[in-house]
């Protein structure tokens, strides 16, 4: 028979295996090398997008299904990112202008890729500097992870000099999704304003799908 120090002891390692384990860190890269993906989005070889559960700068909860009715946009980037993301950021506004009263049926989303240092409050500043009609969009790293995943979005973190800086290496499409949730094409980043207007246009118009707009 067990002696009563190995019963406590078992009793303690049972009660261990009991307590809740934190969830593991979502990584801080995509499973998947860049050049694949972008593959996989040219060619539109896997099913792309999906559901979400994140957060607006509001401090709302915002699901994909929140925005049936109207067509998404799309885009994944981060608040530090110094030339790339703000430039498209502009461009997809200017296009939103463009639109003029149609845009109301257009859901511009902001995904971050960097939801530590992009706070709700971070969000709230950045986003309306290019359009309050842009919902910035952030979560836990692990519902980021998954959204990007869903959405086959290359991005990894890379270090630029101390435990806390770095930048993040990531894909730029544009992704416009249907009324219903559904993935109609791409427009590939640097695209500009009046081509992605285009691109809407022939969406809210009513006209059968195409295939992602050229540059």
């Amino acid at each position: 028979m067990p002696t009563r120090a190995a019963t406590r002891r078992l009793g303690a390692a049972l009660a261990l295996c009991m307590l809740p384990w934190p969830a593991p860190a979502a990584p801080d890269r995509s499973e998947r090398s860049a050049a694949e993906l972008m593959d996989v989005v040219m060619w539109n070889r896997e099913p792309i997008g999906g559901p979400f559960r994140l957060i607006d700068q509001a401090g709302k909860v915002r699901r994909d299904t929140d925005f049936r009715g109207k067509l998404m946009l799309v885009y994944f980037g981060f608040t530090f990112c110094p030339d790339i993301c703000p430039t498209d950021l502009q461009q997809i506004a200017l296009a939103l202008k463009a639109l003029g009263p149609a845009a109301a049926d257009v859901a511009p989303l902001y995904i971050t890729l960097d939801p530590e240092r992009d706070t709700v409050e971070l969000l709230a500043r950045y986003v309306p500097a290019f359009d309050a009609r842009i919902v910035g969009l952030t979560g836990d790293p692990a519902a980021i992870h998954q959204v990007a995943k869903a959405y086959r979005v290359y991005h990894a973190r890379v270090a630029t000099g101390g435990a806390s800086r770095y930048t993040i290496d990531h894909s730029s499409f544009i992704y416009l999704m249907g009324r219903d949730g559904r993935y109609l094409g791409f427009i590939p980043p640097s695209t500009s304003a009046d081509r992605i207007a285009a691109a809407l246009r022939t969406h809210l118009g009513g006209r059968p799908a195409q295939s992602a707009p050229a540059r």
